[in-house]
């Protein structure tokens, strides 16, 4: 938000100026006339701001998390509940949020929301904070006169998202700590370990056995370029990471991600469920059916997924049915096409896919439980290969060179 240096005139006709903060010069002028001003002339104050200010602005900036977001729902639910004016719950809101970028965003949304705009128009100005699921419940919720009842099915939904993620997040904390151990230890005994062994089996002139010398080349291959394979690792990072934002890199990124073992089929229902629970309550919340696939393509937050979704749109808008579409996907389980024909038969979809969310739910919440237990076998044979390795390059010498020093 910036500040604007106004000239204008009262109701009585005298010449007033002064500061005043907001979005644009007509934001500035529309709040004036509000207050009953008639401006003449209005520019915006040039702000000067140190370096340091810059960066420590820089610094500690950071992206409105999912946390906030529910925070917002519930808040301006309890606040439209008890009757608080829309504008003053933004300003009230814009207050107490910790984030200083959301804080902002909010004031701007109060903002816009005096010049007349509607709240979705208004919340739809900031795409990267408000998603199209959150602006169509709100655009749906204003048409009925039922705002304060879609933020609460809002707030359920996120907060439900939420849990879902940090589950996902705390079941693979683990495997990705010793992936990260063995990555480590096996650098440190490239680099430092196998070279003092190096020394030692130099001064025999014997034959190594072939696990010693793959384990004695890799670890001269890591001392001579490890240079090399770090420049050329952080290139493949930023590569990949690069490709990933690309809609196509997205698109294979995403389709893989199912396919990873004992992972993928984890995340594969954990999307089924939040499409479910997505498309449920657009349906209930009276979205138009082409509408609400829209949203849940984009609410999936997976691009294949989203693609599979967007064909359902593309046939449904040829006359085709609902089920029918969602089968030539080949992306649903049998169990959510047989849910959505009995929904399509009855006229109770949202029931069918609330039931087929609580299921998957049940299913994710079953699989965290237990993905330890299936990743640990996967890890220990890993470490045990390892291990193996290890041992044969190393010990398999030294009893060959101590059998030869007894002779």
């Amino acid at each position: 938000m910036a500040q604007f240096h106004y000239q204008a005139r009262n109701a009585k006709g005298v010449a007033v100026d002064g500061l005043l903060d907001a979005a644009s010069e007509q934001a500035a002028a529309t709040q004036l006339l509000n207050n009953g001003i008639t401006p003449i002339q209005i520019n915006a104050v040039l702000i000067r701001i140190s370096s340091t200010a810059q960066l420590r602005k820089l610094l500690t900036q950071r992206q409105p998390s999912l946390a906030d977001i529910i925070f917002f729902t519930r808040q301006l639910h309890t606040l439209l509940h008890a009757g608080v004016p829309i504008i003053r719950a933004f300003q009230g809101l814009a207050e107490n949020i910790t984030n200083p970028v959301f804080a902002e965003v909010l004031r701007d949304v109060a903002v816009t929301l005096e010049s007349g705009r509607d709240m979705a128009s208004s919340l739809a100005r900031h795409p990267k904070i408000f998603n199209n699921l959150i602006i169509s419940m709100i655009q749906v919720g204003e048409q009925s006169g039922d705002l304060d009842g879609a933020l609460l099915k809002l707030s359920q939904y996120l907060e439900r998202e939420k849990d879902t993620r940090d589950r996902i997040k705390q079941a693979m904390r683990y495997p990705i700590m010793v992936i990260g151990a063995i990555s480590v230890a096996m650098v440190v005994i490239n680099l430092w370990v196998m070279p003092t062994f190096t020394k030692i089996f130099s001064k025999f002139k014997t034959e190594l056995p072939w696990q010693t010398r793959l384990l004695i080349g890799f670890s001269d291959f890591m001392q001579h370029y490890w240079p090399l394979l770090l420049v050329l690792l952080i290139a493949a990072a930023i590569g990949i990471r690069r490709y990933i934002n690309t809609p196509q890199g997205r698109l294979t990124w995403d389709r893989l991600k199912l396919r990873i073992p004992v992972v993928g089929s984890l995340l594969y229902e954990a999307l089924l469920a939040r499409f479910a629970t997505s498309f449920a309550l657009t349906l209930r919340s009276g979205v138009p059916l082409i509408q609400g696939l829209n949203v849940v393509a984009n609410a999936v937050d997976n691009a294949y997924v989203g693609d599979k979704i967007r064909q359902m749109r593309n046939g449904i808008e040829r006359g085709d049915t609902l089920t029918r579409t969602a089968a030539n996907t080949q992306l649903f389980s049998p169990l959510t096409l047989q849910m959505l024909s009995v929904g399509e038969e009855t006229g109770m979809v949202d029931d069918m896919l609330e039931n087929v969310a609580s299921y998957y739910d049940r299913e994710v919440d079953f699989r965290l439980k237990n993905l330890s237990s299936a990743i640990e076998p996967i890890l220990i044979v890993v470490i045990g290969v390892m291990v193996l390795i290890l041992a044969l390059g190393v010990f398999l010498p030294m009893w060959e060179l101590t059998s030869v020093v007894r002779k």
